[in-house]
């Protein structure tokens, strides 16, 4: 689990994969935004039990550091999965999931395998996962890399950290995503501070192949939460 000094970053932040969704009880890849944002494609039941479940965890976590439920922001992907996965956690913790504390992220989105894994078999992720060990720069059939994804999350952490202060921050994203963030976040917290203006500019620096063929180190399963920072 990545961490860092509680001077380095403006918030606190916690990671959550959406809870098992159609797509997943399916077998299917269901990556671009276009079919992602279906509604078809949200949560399963289990994966709402899975979501309420991480929401009681987030809640006794945040109980346990003395957080008040004033400070927490729940920023997601755009998915329908995610944001199903979203509105049940805010519901649990009681929070107006149309107000100032859920905001929705683009750049938190699925990463997109490609037209021809789209609505594919899940069996094929493998064949991804193989191609990023090799070379994570490297995109597959018109799909974004695994460096592609690492540029707009590190945006989302700007801009969540120009947004925020002294929040905690529930991100709430899919696995390869998630996986990518943790392989960063961690390598980032071995780089010298004082090299390096800000947080963000630390995680520009590892986004390099030695670094990130290796996210699957950090995979989740479906409604895992994980503190990272």
């Amino acid at each position: 689990m990545a961490t860092s000094s509680s001077s380095s970053w403006r918030n606190k932040y916690w990671i959550l994969r959406h809870g098992k969704s159609i797509p997943n009880e399916r077998g299917l890849i269901v990556s671009s935004l276009e079919n992602g944002t279906l509604s078809d494609y949200q949560l399963a039941d289990q994966g709402v039990i899975q979501a309420q479940l991480a929401a009681e965890k987030f809640r006794k976590e945040l109980k346990d550091a003395n957080i008040p439920l004033e400070s927490v922001r729940i920023c997601y992907s755009p998915f329908a999965r995610t944001v199903h996965t979203a509105k049940v956690v805010a519901s649990v913790l009681n929070l107006p999931f149309e107000g100032s504390q859920c905001k929705v992220f683009e750049d938190l989105r699925e990463r997109y395998f490609g037209p021809s894994y789209e609505l594919a078999s899940h069996d094929r992720y493998p064949e991804i996962w193989a191609l990023d060990a090799k070379d994570p720069f490297e995109q597959s059939e018109g799909g974004e890399s695994a460096a592609d994804v690492v540029s707009r999350l590190v945006k989302a952490m700007e801009e969540m950290e120009t947004l925020f202060e002294g929040c905690a921050i529930l991100i709430v994203s899919h696995g390869d995503p998630l996986q990518m963030l943790q392989t960063i976040l961690n390598a980032a917290k071995e780089q010298k501070e004082s090299s390096f203006s800000n947080t963000v500019s630390r995680l520009e620096a590892v986004k390099v192949p030695s670094i990130l063929s290796k996210h699957r180190n950090f995979a989740l399963e479906t409604g895992e939460l994980r503190a990272v920072v």
